[in-house]
């Protein structure tokens, strides 16, 4: 067994597997993409089914949902949740963003060199609001029980979606309310947070020791990186989140009882983003790479562009065009998904090149299958799995080999 998969697994992640909640680590159970709409759009949403995806993560706003103090309208997504189930899908609702019926307008904090402050409502950082967006999440929970959806506490509160700008404390403050009240009016939810923007570790380290972790399932980041990091450089930085989770959970959550998700994470096809190709081999990569370095889930940005404009690294993280076009990533996310339909990961397969990565897949414990791929140019190797040698081409794509 390869040493890059031996940390993983050390911890004794497989377990944790076995919550009901959180997917195994089986292709394509754990196969996801981010969306922008609630009712409506079931073309998307046949297309999604159709390229193998098995989760959907999408906002789950707290001011659209409570527009009046104490009542809360869930018919939307009712809607949208009942359209997921008919097609064999799953839901991240990611619990955010503010309400004005309980925060005033501040000047949010905008980065440098950005446009100066606009006026905008407060994340719940006060007690009344932190009390009323836990009351309204934990009500959602219960709304939605028996449903299999996996609740998120926010959206990136590392970044400019916490308002007036970031702080740990309030978010985590706001974090440990909601979590509390979820667990308490629905047990068996599945709770994830904090969808922390890159690893961002003067956030993530006091959130992770402020206790939380006795309420949440899974810890969810957004692992994204320049163009011209490949998704296997996430390697030191999973290790690194999995050594402070088991540092900072209780006892009773030791070892590898709590997950690491890969909530949102892409690679934008513009102009100065990524190729096509690029961008296609990365996607497929991402979720193998995400499996060998111990995380079952991983949601891909974006399912479809946001617009047409080449130079707009915002309009081109889709698998689709804003027409539904199938680009190249949607075509190797869904080879991806049909050749290895079933398999699990058993271990990257050693004696190669660091650059060339060569994983092992088994199905039922019979059927084995290779996904092989470099970092490199593309090359000749010879690798040595059970029966004959295999000559094969190694590309920037992953191919799929069936091996006896």
């Amino acid at each position: 067994m390869s040493k890059v998969t031996s940390w993983a697994l050390a911890f004794g992640l497989a377990p944790l597997l076995l919550r009901a909640q959180i997917p195994p680590a089986v292709i394509p159970a754990g196969v996801g993409v981010n969306i922008h709409f609630v009712t409506g759009h079931e073309t998307d949403l046949d297309l999604i089914a159709d390229g193998g995806f098995r989760f959907i993560r999408m906002d789950f706003p707290w001011d659209e949902i409570e527009r009046t103090r104490g009542n809360y309208d869930w018919s939307a997504y009712d809607q949208l949740t009942a359209n997921l189930e008919k097609r064999g899908l799953r839901a991240i609702y990611i619990l955010d963003y503010k309400n004005a019926l309980y925060e005033a307008q501040v000047s949010a904090h905008r980065a440098v060199g950005e446009p100066v402050p606009e006026e905008y409502t407060a994340s719940p950082r006060h007690p009344e609001s932190v009390a009323a967006f836990a009351k309204w999440a934990a009500e959602s929970a219960r709304h939605f029980q028996g449903r299999r959806i996996i609740w998120e506490i926010y959206n990136e509160p590392n970044g400019n979606f916490w308002r007036p700008q970031p702080d740990v404390g309030e978010y985590t403050t706001l974090a440990l309310a909601t979590a509390k009240a979820i667990r308490e009016a629905e047990p068996s939810a599945t709770i994830i947070a904090p969808a922390m923007s890159t690893f961002d570790w003067k956030f993530l380290e006091p959130f992770l020791k402020s206790g939380v972790l006795q309420y949440l399932d899974a810890v969810s980041v957004h692992p994204y990186r320049p163009p011209n990091k490949p998704p296997e450089t996430t390697e030191p930085e999973y290790k690194r989140l999995r050594e402070l989770i088991e540092a900072s959970a209780p006892e009773s959550k030791r070892p590898g009882k709590i997950a690491i998700l890969s909530g949102e994470w892409g690679y934008a096809s513009n102009r100065k983003g990524v190729t096509l190709e690029t961008q296609a081999a990365f996607a497929a990569r991402q979720q193998l790479t995400d499996l060998l370095y111990g995380v079952p889930l991983s949601i891909w940005y974006d399912w479809k562009n946001d617009g047409t404009d080449p130079d707009d690294g915002e309009q081109n993280f889709g698998t689709v065009t804003s027409e539904l076009k199938p680009k190249p990533a949607f075509a190797a996310l869904r080879n991806l998904t049909r050749e290895l339909n079933g398999y699990s990961l058993q271990e990257r397969l050693g004696g190669l090149d660091t650059n060339d990565f060569v994983l092992v897949f088994t199905k039922e414990g019979k059927e084995r299958k290779i996904a092989a791929w470099t970092l490199v140019r593309p090359h000749l190797v010879t690798l040595h799995v059970a029966g004959p040698e295999l000559s094969l081409e190694l590309g920037p794509l992953p191919q799929y080999v069936a091996v006896k």
